[in-house]
């Protein structure tokens, strides 16, 4: 077994395999940064990044065989043909018909990687890929389907360049990859990609993680939001902090199989001001906020499950009488309110409405700020949205700000080193009539549909940190070992 500076594998009691730190690091020091063993660029982002170094240009090269994947340069392409000519061909061959899902092409490259692989690469100093938790014992029956489906699709789609292991290690390896694949995001915390990223799987989870997982490039990059002292466990969170102590352990179990008792879920001490109902004269009946908590999960739930046929207007009525039956009982600062209202910005922004989508956004900030943990990018990337849309709109003060508390919350706070770069552009009219353009207007929000974000009770929130399921893949993911 390989080793990584700084850092060891050990048996965590009740958790099973996990990693700590053998030195101190402080906040924003970087513990270790680990290769991809694979990855796939998803399929809506093909003509705006490289297929093999996720670099995002205009002017990329196109493949001359199939048409659908780009490069930045000859280099790129030589490099990344062993993963392409996976696809390449078939998606001659097959046209429109080919539909492999993400994970199945994941999965794709992972049995290629293997093939060629003679020895442990750089990506298994600690753990190898073939270590990784399955969880096949806990697999319930819907999610078996739509693991068969995926092999399937594997042999349809692949079955030219690859030898396929036995239909039951199959089985094992899709449920391995989404129990452990994770997003690639960009510098604005879009996800453009997923990966499996072995020596990562390893850090287990919880609800006040020690350090949270960014990229550079296809890399992962695992960095400390806590000062770490040796001896303290590396945790990252695999579910988006925001919510309640009860949705964040319902969405543990249906992914991950197991229950967080960290600090904070054991004293549920933030959840009042997560619930925050709104002051009246008389104090709000429980059953009155209980029913109401069973409303919100149920709207995000028909939002999710419409939000593809319904049109931008319906979609926008749908948020704001929710927010209205909600603003009886909850407070704006309620991240049930905070989840709609991030919706109804997202749509807001795709009817190229800017009055609307700041509207939404000056609120969401607000609260923001106080509900997520100092670490959060998600402030920062709203800060991001924001000023983007007041540059455009002209309004260069607050724009300016807004940016500037981008790089407050990332470079300052955290030594991230990091910063938004452009992505495009959509022009629309304001109500004064000025022409203005609205920065990275669909790939900002998942009212698009773009498969960005997704899955289980809380697809399409406003959450980079937290879990996101494409095609069955849970990311963010870390499983009891």
């Amino acid at each position: 077994m390989g080793s990584i500076a700084g850092l060891e594998r050990f048996d965590s009691p009740g958790k099973g395999r996990a990693l700590r730190v053998t030195r101190p690091f402080k906040v924003g020091e970087l513990l270790y940064s680990c290769p991809a063993y694979t990855y796939v660029l998803s399929l809506e982002e093909r003509g705006y990044n490289c297929e093999f170094c996720f670099a995002r240009k205009e002017k990329l090269a196109r493949c001359g065989k199939c048409k659908k994947a780009f490069y930045c340069n000859v280099k790129c392409q030589k490099e990344d043909w062993a993963m392409h000519k996976l696809e390449c061909s078939a998606m001659i061959a097959f046209k429109e018909n080919w539909c492999p899902s993400e994970i199945c092409r994941l999965v794709a490259r992972i049995l290629a990687k293997k093939k060629t692989m003679k020895e442990r690469c750089a990506s298994e100093n600690i753990l190898l890929i073939e270590e990784i938790q399955s969880h096949m014992e806990d697999v319930d029956n819907e999610k078996r389907e739509m693991h068969e489906a995926d092999v399937a699709r594997l042999h349809r789609f692949f079955s030219k360049h690859l030898e396929f292991p036995d239909h039951k290690d199959l089985l094992t390896l899709f449920a391995q990859v989404a129990c452990n694949g994770f997003t690639i995001e960009d510098d604005e915390l879009s996800n453009i990609g997923t990966a499996i990223y072995p020596d990562v799987a390893l850090i287990n989870h919880s609800c006040c993680p020690s350090v949270i997982v960014t990229n550079n490039g296809t890399s992962a990059e695992v960095r400390a939001v806590q000062n770490m002292k040796p001896g303290d466990e590396v945790l990252i969170s695999y579910i988006d902090v925001l919510f309640p102590t009860d949705d964040r352990n319902n969405r543990l179990r249906e992914c991950y199989y197991f229950t967080c008792d960290c600090q904070d879920c054991n004293n549920m001490s933030k959840d009042k001001e997560k619930l925050k109902v709104r002051k009246q004269s008389d104090p709000i009946e429980p059953e009155v906020i209980s029913n109401m908590v069973r409303y919100a999960r149920k709207t995000i739930g028909e939002f999710r499950a419409v939000k593809h046929t319904k049109t931008p207007s319906e979609l926008l009525e749908m948020c704001e009488q929710s927010l209205e039956k909600m603003g009886a009982v909850f407070d704006d600062a309620n991240v049930y309110m905070l989840h709609v209202m991030y919706q109804a910005m997202g749509v807001c922004l795709y009817m190229q409405d800017p009055d609307g989508t700041l509207r939404y956004g000056e609120k969401i900030i607000k609260h923001y700020r106080k509900l997520y943990p100092s670490y959060s990018l998600n402030v920062s990337s709203m800060f991001l949205k924001l000023g983007r849309l007041y540059m455009g709109l002209e309004r260069r003060s607050a724009g300016v700000s807004a940016l500037k508390k981008v790089t407050v919350f990332n470079m300052q706070r955290h030594s991230f080193g990091w910063y938004p770069k452009p992505r495009f552009n959509i022009p629309v009219t304001t109500n004064h009539g000025h022409t203005c353009m609205l920065y990275n207007a669909v790939q900002l929000f998942v009212y698009t549909g773009n498969g960005h974000n997704g899955g289980g009770l809380w697809e399409g929130s406003p959450l980079h940190d937290r879990v996101v399921q494409r095609d069955g893949i849970k990311m963010r993911s870390k499983v009891k070992k």
